[in-house]
């Protein structure tokens, strides 16, 4: 009744075709693809029933068109064959996909989208919604198979998520495959369940679905069952209630009702086994001669003046009108296409020569042309066109089924789907009006695993789909910001990971610093030890002219204080961060006040035993060659030598500060590069040699008397020093990052202070604690008390 309307609405109007009228013939498939397909091949062929000529018409009738068939098998095998004419086909109905194949399937137009968009769609609900993890049900025939192939394609191979199984749905009463696809949706870890099937499978699953009571699970349903109302049943509702499915687009038709009201027996010849029919139907009547039993069992007669108004039937119920709305599309784009070839300018027309078709002269080709080419806008404000694979615009509308209280079934518009050229694929979704099934709160989840967290790679599992995974903390150096990370980077060279290993924080760094309890320490020591050096340069300074000072080269000892006060102090140049200075002058600094410090040592020692020969017969000349001037010219020959060592080192290979990720990943340890290990070498090798020569000497006059000076002393205090620096050699070499820089510090200081304390602690004990002795007298008796001895 729809094409019906649309023909004469068309035929009525002064715009479209205002000196045609068109007819039509209505076929129905009975479900059937033989009878169907009879029907189209009868059509295209002309062998129709014979038409009566009225004013002007002539022979049989054209057929410019076919609306349909419904089914997607049907429309494949009609549109094989017609195809073959270029004569227009437009479905309303048939979504195949397959359909879309030009080169198979020349002269194939819809008005409903195909499924390519329907899976589009149902993939964008399912991204909405963070469902990954669904199965996919489908009906064994074009439309289900081609449907699985398109959303396994788009779904998972593309990444957007999983199909947890895939199941084909039998046609006839398979109770046994039914009964296993329940069992494998049952025993699945998803909750959300895809449908492209009819109405018929439905009716058979849900039986085995509620049978087995498979509840908690979302359902998703295709255009073909998502308006059905044979299934809002009491029995299915409870398990289907909050189903969220696509539906072709609603429209509406105004005038359709009043079309309808109008329909009469009487008056509309053309259709009158098919008003017959509904018209028993809705009045529960039968027109004469009605059957026997009928009569017999009291059944009234139509009379044909029964009035529509006065009944409730779903025949006037216009507010979903959706395969309806397409059917009135596809008559117009018929009409629309063929105005446009009888509105075509002589000469310039598209065919051959710029000529153009005439109504007498038509060919199915000619039209098919025009089809393709077709655009207009209907009452209701869709604009109707073909792409160039003779699909129609997509858009849909998603509806969301609600289970009142009051147990009555809504099928609610809650969304639409477009697929517009210009902004690709939109999905609008009024979430506050969905009504989810009562077992559920909020949307349910459905994925294989829960989303690995910012930290965290997704690991796959073995023989499973990308879906499942296993969440594997990002390794150390590394991390992940994102969630479902599928790797991670790593951080820059100077940050780490956090410990939830989300974010690159600065590596710590590691120094010898003035703040931490070592550095504090020696800092301490390092003052101490400068401060006592002070102290015992003022008490010399002060008992100067004293017989143990004088008697102990004064003037050296002056200078050797003055070298070891250095010491200390160059030891705070190897605490706090190494700058490009400090590391410079460190080495350079430690070097030369060793040396300085050493050479005056070496120089008292060499003056004792000069002194001794001296007393002895005939070597009185020995003192000449070790005189005050001699003395300090050998400290500064000794001194000067490590002084070229150091400036030869920092200008070939200077020490540079370091940033040292060797010894922790998650630390910058910052020292200095000594740049030479030649330069560091000699330098302490120097160091070294004046300290064994300073000892060996003083080892030779250990027994000489007390008069002769310290040369006990300076034996005592040269094997504290080398002790210390030959402990110092593998231990700073073993020693990692500030470690190494404490490691030196220490020998500088212990070193220091056993010099400080071996040579100048019994003198300052004699001086102020036992001033008797400090007299010539008495360091003259105490000498010769020992040479009685």
């Amino acid at each position: 009744m729809t094409m019906a309307f649309a023909v004469e609405e068309i035929n009525n109007s002064s715009r479209l075709l205002p000196n045609l009228t068109l007819g039509y013939s209505l076929y129905d498939n009975c479900a059937t693809l033989g009878i169907g397909f009879s029907a189209a091949v009868s059509m295209a062929s002309g062998q129709t029933e014979a038409f009566v000529p009225q004013e002007n018409c002539t022979g049989y009738p054209p057929v410019l068109g076919i609306v349909g068939d419904p089914f997607s098998t049907f429309s494949i095998a009609i549109s094989n064959v017609l195809g073959l004419f270029r004569l227009p086909i437009v479905s309303y109905f048939a979504t195949c996909s397959c359909l879309s194949d030009r080169n198979q399937f020349p002269s194939f137009f819809r008005t409903i989208p195909s499924d390519v968009f329907q899976v589009h769609a149902v993939i964008q609900i399912l991204k909405h919604f963070d469902w990954t993890w669904v199965g996919l049900l489908v009906s064994d025939d074009d439309y289900g198979l081609h449907v699985a192939r398109s959303f396994q394609t788009d779904f998972a191979q593309t990444g957007e998520g999983c199909l947890a199984y895939t199941e084909i749905l039998p046609w006839g009463n398979d109770a046994d495959t039914y009964s296993e696809i329940v069992g494998t949706i049952k025993g699945s870890s998803s909750k959300v369940v895809i449908v492209f099937a009819h109405q018929m499978h439905m009716i058979q699953l849900m039986t085995e679905v509620v049978k087995q009571n498979v509840t908690g699970l979302q359902w998703i349903s295709s255009e073909a069952w998502t308006c059905v109302k044979g299934l809002h049943t009491a029995e299915f509702m409870p398990y289907l209630s909050g189903t969220l499915g696509i539906a072709i687009r609603r429209g509406e038709m105004p005038g359709f009702q009043n079309f309808l009201l109008r329909l009469n027996p009487a008056q509309n010849t053309e259709e009158k086994n098919l008003i017959h029919t509904f018209w028993e139907h809705a009045f529960e009547c039968r027109f004469a001669p009605a059957p026997a039993e009928w009569v017999e069992a009291g059944g009234a007669l139509c009379t044909g003046q029964e009035d529509l108004q006065n009944i409730e039937t779903e025949f006037l119920d216009l507010s979903n009108l959706r395969p309806e709305y397409n059917i009135y599309k596809a008559v117009y784009a018929l009409a629309h296409a063929l105005d446009d070839l009888l509105n075509c300018e002589s000469g310039r027309g598209p065919f051959a020569g710029n000529s153009c078709a005439t109504l007498q002269t038509m060919e199915p080709w000619h039209l098919l042309y025009y089809m393709e080419q077709v655009h207009f806008s209907t009452q209701f404000g869709d604009e109707v066109s073909f792409d160039e694979t003779g699909d129609a615009l997509p858009i849909y509308d998603v509806m969301n089924w609600q289970w009142l209280p009051n147990g009555e079934t809504i099928v609610l518009n809650v969304g639409v789907f477009n697929k517009l050229a210009s902004k690709g694929d939109k999905l609008t979704l009024h979430g506050n009006r969905i009504l989810w099934n009562p077992q559920f709160t909020k949307p349910p989840q459905s994925v294989c695993s829960e989303s690995c967290p910012a930290g965290t790679r997704m690991a796959r599992q073995r023989g499973q789909p990308v879906c499942c995974f296993d969440c594997i903390l990002c390794s150390e150096g590394t991390i992940s910001n994102s969630t479902d990370s599928t790797e991670c980077s790593m951080c820059p060279e100077d940050f780490w990971s956090s410990p939830g290993r989300d974010q690159c924080v600065p590596k710590k760094t590691e120094f010898l610093s003035y703040h931490e309890p070592l550095g504090i320490c020696l800092t301490t020591a390092s003052l101490l030890g400068a401060f006592i050096c002070a102290v015992v340069l003022g008490i010399f300074t002060y008992y100067r002219s004293t017989p143990l000072v004088r008697a102990n080269n004064s003037e050296m000892s002056f200078l050797l204080l003055v070298s070891l006060k250095l010491c200390f102090l160059c030891s705070l140049l190897f605490i706090g961060r190494p700058r490009l200075w400090t590391c410079q002058l460190r080495h350079a600094a430690f070097g030369i006040s060793f040396v300085l410090c050493v050479s005056c040592i070496l120089v008292k020692t060499m003056v004792v035993l000069a002194v001794f020969k001296a007393s002895k017969p005939g070597g009185g000349a020995t003192l000449k060659w070790f005189g005050a001037l001699q003395q300090r010219g050998t400290v500064f020959v000794l001194t000067s030598v490590q002084a070229v060592v150091c400036i030869v080192w920092l200008v070939s290979a200077s020490p540079t500060p370091h940033k040292n990720m060797k010894y922790h990943n998650d630390k910058i340890v910052h020292e200095c590069a000594i740049g030479s290990t030649i330069g560091f070498t000699v330098l302490l090798s120097y160091i070294g040699f004046l300290a064994f020569l300073s000892f060996m000497l003083a080892f030779l006059a250990r027994n000489l008397p007390d008069n002769f000076n310290e040369a006990k002393l300076i034996t005592f205090s040269m094997l504290i020093f080398c002790a210390v620096w030959v402990a110092f050699v593998p231990a700073y070499v073993n020693s990692p990052g500030k470690y190494a820089d404490a490691v030196e510090v220490f020998a500088i200081l212990a070193s220091s202070f056993g010099l400080l304390l071996a040579l100048f602690g019994p003198k300052c004990y004699i001086i102020l604690l036992r001033p008797e002795r400090n007299t010539k007298k008495g360091i003259i008796n105490r000498s010769n008390a020992k040479a009685c001895n």
